[in-house]
């Protein structure tokens, strides 16, 4: 607030008391330099909400904010991010999708998709176990296995039991074809979304939406 605006809003007697080079003036200036910084966020409150425009000290309480505590998991809200800003940022901007298919296989893979920054997760629901599901870990996110579990029974249906497995590395003598890049989906998936700076794939246009648990 300006000092003129403040002094307005003081009685009259003390508005005569705050001419130049008087005390109440002094601190009449005082005052405006106070409220100087608060103002400025204020009139660019909006970008603190932005996943792309907030301030990186600012991403992990906007991840908890779009129910990701699981992702940030840190002690204290001054501890260091687990993950590069870059990657929070992705999971907030699509923190809405990701609310919707919690608990359904797409949901689960997009999750880990957008916090390893890796593709190719498979999931794998055994037939000899019934509601059990295992998670097979590709070797490019197997030094984030903590992380990948984390996320894997956060996103799970409750009812669930989980594994998690890392794959070998497929040796570089053999190489072996590899599952397309969420960002150029196999023939039969819907049009790739994209929100923000991070795309992930629609689901199959054919398929029902999965409710999640």
């Amino acid at each position: 607030m300006r000092r003129a605006a403040i002094e307005r809003l003081l009685p009259a007697a003390y508005q005569r008391a705050a001419g130049p080079g008087s005390v109440l003036g002094a601190l009449l200036d005082v005052m405006e330099a106070l409220h100087a910084p608060d103002e400025a966020v204020l009139a660019d409150v909006d970008a603190l909400f932005g996943p792309y425009r907030t301030p990186d000290g600012f991403v992990g309480y906007l991840t908890r904010w779009v129910a990701m505590d699981h992702v940030v998991a840190a002690p204290r809200a001054d501890a260091p991010l687990p993950l590069p800003a870059g990657r929070l940022r992705d999971l907030v901007a699509h923190g809405a999708l990701l609310a919707r298919w919690r608990g359904t296989p797409y949901g689960m893979r997009t999750a880990l998709e957008l916090a390893t920054g890796v593709t190719g997760f498979v999931l794998d629901e055994p037939p000899e176990r019934p509601f059990h599901l295992v998670v097979r870990v590709p070797p490019a996110a197997a030094d984030r296995l903590a992380l990948v579990t984390r996320i894997v029974e956060a996103e799970k249906p409750a009812a669930v039991t989980v594994e998690v497995v890392a794959a070998p590395a497929d040796p570089p003598s053999h190489p072996t074809p590899t599952e397309p890049d969420f960002a150029e989906p196999a023939a039969g998936v819907a049009a790739v979304r994209a929100v923000g700076r991070a795309h992930v794939p629609a689901p199959l246009p054919h398929d029902p939406p999965e409710e999640p648990s």
